[in-house]
Order: C-alpha cells, then structure tokens, then sequence
C-alpha cells in the first residue's frame, strides 16, 4: 500500500469535486446557515440566561422584602428555582426547548418544571430548531453524499477504474484515497462551524456554568469528526458496491432517512409501548393516597400525629404541647415535610426510572445507529439531555426541602409553645431577617464524571462504527470489481 498513490487520488477528488461552480453554491450557503445558527444560538442562549437570572433575582428580593412573618406562611409563601442554560447549549438546544426551566418551591409540594419554549410554541418546533448541531447531524451528511455518491460508480461506468487497477494501484488505495478526498470536502464544511464555536465559546461562554467546558467541547468536536469519517466511508462504500451512480444515490438516501428518522421514531415508540408513564394526575394522586395512610400533619385528629404527640410527651415527661421546650406545631410540621418528601422521592424515583427504561431503548439503538449516538453524546456533553434536567429537578427540590425545614425550625425555636397555636398576629412572628440568612437557590452544573458515565455508551458506539467502517472498506476493497 503506497501513501503516495492514496495522497494523489485524495487529491485528484478534492480538485473534480470543488471545481463545479454548484460546489461553492452549496459551500456559501452552508456557511451563511452556519452564521445564522451560531447568531441566533448565541442570541438565544444569552437572552434566556438573563431573563432567567433576572428573575432569579427578583424572586430573591420579592422573599426578603417579606415582613415578620410567621414562619410557616414563609413555606408556603416559597420561592421560585430557575435553571441556567449551560455555555454549549448554544450550538446543540438538545432538550432545552422541551424542558422547562423554573420550578416553583413551597412547603408540603413539589410542583412540576414549567415554562418550556414547546409550551409557547404552535407546534412548529417539533420539525426541529436551526442549530450547529442540526447542521452537522443531518444537513452536512446530506451534502456529502450528494458529493461522493457518484465518487468510484461514475468511475466504473466511463472506464476509469480499469485504467488505475491496469496501472498498478490497488483497491484498497483507491477507495482510502476516495475516503480522504471526501474527509478533505467535509472538513472544508466543518471548518468554519468550528471556528465560529471557538470565538463564540471564548467569548461568550462561562467556565463556571459548566464542569471542564472545554473538555466537553472538545469531546464533541472529536465525536463530530468520528461520525463525519463514518458517513464518507459509508458513501464510499455504498458507491463502490452500486452499479450505477443513480443506484449509490438511492441507497444512500434510504440510508439517511432510515438512520434519521424512521429508527429513531421507531425507538422512541417501542420504549413508550413496553414502559408506558402513568399520567400526571394518577402520579399525584398515588402519593396522595400513601401520604393520607401515613397521616396528615395538618390534621390535628389525624391517629398517627396523635400517637407521636403520646410519645413525645413522653419523651420529655410533660402532659402537654405547651410544657414542651420548643413549638409543638413546628416539631409536626418538621415531621410532616419529612414524610411527603420521602414519599415523593419514591414515587419520582419510579418516574425516572420509567423515563430511563424509555431512553435506554434509544441508548441501545445507538450501537446501530451512528447519528442516535453522535446525537446523544452531543447532548450529553453539552449539558442538554435528560440527565442534566433530572439533576435542576434534583437541586431544586433539595433547596426547597432545605428551605421548608429551615422555616420549621424557626416556628420551633422563636414561637413561644405557650403560646396557643396560630400563624396570625404579632404574638406568633419572627423577625424578617431570618429570611435574608437563608442562602438563594443557585443551580450548579452537573459535574463532568457524570456526564461521561452519561454519554459512555454513546462513545462505544462511534469508536465501534469507526472501527467497523474501516473494516467494511477493507472487506469491498477485496471484492470490489472494476466491470
């Protein structure tokens, strides 16, 4: 095997294939739809995060402009939780859009994620947003293929493989040659996508709003140039064993639209049918129905409050609540906020891992699927997937559960348990600055060992398409024929 010949006919492609005028059509176009997603992503990106942190602000000063208060009504008055969009959700919106990104926090409930984008959208978005990704996972594939299609089938049908093989040059050579001629064109395409990441990571991008950024960012750049060497082989191949450019043609479209669209549609429907998701309101009401037979800490009759009561009182051997050393009704409250989040992280455990059986499937089809696992890994270092919306869920709850301990143990200390029970007058109140002492919720980025667990798999499958594109090269490359 002779680099040499390999870097002529590498060159020889790379000249036919950029000489049409059409090329640097489709060339001028695909970087002014570069432009524009990078524009908007970086516009987007930046506009949600200071709406997002403006409101996070006006939430802060909206619970410490709060009078003395009496600190269970503080619980409930709560506070909201907004996620910070992390810096690589500029080029890949993964999930950004479908998730919501503020939570509101009170006492005894743990409400849902809302204000998504799909929810204010009119169903537009479910075609897909214009971004860096989008353009490197479907649109650029797209123009390789109309590129290389025809690369070794139009050289069988006008004669020119007969006079390279007669020459001398073996198979092998020819289509690695073809391969990298192609990789040349994609990374022509590929270098002004990422240049204008690079200035727009340094400039706009925050360190501290993701973990090891630019680890992550190169992670992705290093599966994009994978996957896009996977589709130039793919097309060499595919022309190689097509008897005419028209038929290569064909293939490779079925191909694309198999890999993008009808697997991963299938994938999604297969995992909601074998792990279906109960809907939100049979959610709720099964934690409803255990927090009822577990007692009701709002109920002053309720039989187990009664029986804790007992034993308490036993505990400190006095006869009443009012004898206790601390307030009565902030110890229940304590209780009750212990049992409904146990309770609610149960049943939101099964959620997930319901929600998770579901991905898996997808995770799965991966290994058969190139784009689904350049898809996923892009996602997952890029801090858009599911697992790191999970994780806003999971710091938010934790803040607010924190948050509503923090008022009972407020009632327990300041309120007098002389005092008869009650949330009004300034007889059962607690200075306003108690509120300003408790931290505001600040959304962390999850760390980057989690998101490499995360996006394990999805690196397996690229390293073993990668693997097994060359080993499919090799194997045409014997049986290919020049007739």
């Amino acid at each position: 095997m002779k680099s040499t010949n390999m870097r002529l006919l590498a060159l020889h492609f790379l000249r036919n294939a950029t000489q049409p005028k059409t090329f640097y059509l489709i060339y001028i176009l695909f970087v002014l739809l570069t432009v524009y997603a990078a524009v908007s992503g970086i516009h987007n990106h930046l506009a949600r995060n200071d709406i997002r942190k403006s409101h996070q602000a006006k939430a802060r000063q909206s619970w410490e402009a709060n009078p003395d208060k009496h600190p269970h009504r503080m619980a409930h008055f709560g506070t909201f939780a907004f996620r910070v969009s992390p810096p690589l959700a500029m080029f890949d919106y993964g999930l950004e859009s479908f998730t919501g990104n503020t939570v509101f926090l009170e006492a005894h409930r743990q409400n849902s994620v809302n204000f998504s984008d799909a929810s204010f959208s009119t169903g537009t978005l479910r075609f897909g947003e214009l971004s860096i990704a989008l353009l490197l996972q479907l649109v650029l594939p797209l123009i390789l293929i109309f590129i290389g299609f025809s690369s070794v089938a139009a050289d069988r049908q006008n004669g020119t493989l007969k006079i390279l093989v007669s020459q001398g040059a073996r198979w092998f050579e020819i289509l690695f040659g073809r391969s990298l001629g192609l990789f040349a064109i994609a990374m022509l395409f590929f270098a002004p996508v990422l240049f204008v990441m690079v200035v727009a990571l340094a400039i706009f991008g925050d360190p501290t709003a993701s973990s090891l950024l630019w680890l992550r960012f190169f992670l992705v750049v290093l599966g994009y140039l994978f996957f896009l060497f996977i589709v130039v082989i793919t097309i060499i191949v595919c022309s190689t064993r097509s008897d005419t450019p028209k038929n290569a043609l064909l293939r490779l479209l079925g191909i694309w639209l198999f890999m993008v669209v009808l697997l991963p549609k299938s994938a999604q429907a297969i995992g909601s049918y074998w792990h279906p998701t109960p809907t939100k309101l049979a959610f709720q009401s099964a934690i409803e129905k255990e927090e009822i037979q577990k007692g009701d800490s709002h109920n002053p009759d309720d039989p187990y409050y009664n029986n804790l009561r007992d034993s308490v009182l036993a505990v400190h051997n006095v006869s009443e609540v009012t004898d206790l050393p601390f307030n009565y009704s902030g110890f229940v409250m304590r209780e009750g906020e212990k049992i409904s989040s146990t309770l609610y992280k149960k049943h939101h455990v099964g959620l997930l891992t319901i929600y998770r059986k579901q991905n898996n499937i997808s995770r799965l089809v991966a290994l058969l699927n190139p784009y689904m696992a350049i898809k996923q890994l892009s996602m997952t270092f890029s801090g858009t997937d599911f697992s790191n919306y999970v994780d806003f869920q999971d710091q938010a709850d934790d803040y607010r559960y924190a948050l509503s301990q923090e008022m009972n143990e407020l009632q327990m200390q300041y309120i007098s348990p002389k005092k008869k029970s009650g949330s009004e007058g300034k007889t059962h109140v607690v200075g306003h600055e108690h509120w300003e002492e408790f931290p505001d919720f600040e959304h962390r980025p999850a760390p980057f060992i989690s998101a490499a667990k995360e996006a394990s798999l999805a690196l397996v499958s690229i390293v073993l398409w990668l693997l097994l594109s060359f080993g499919l090269l090799s194997l045409t490359a014997k049986k290919a024929s020049a007739l």
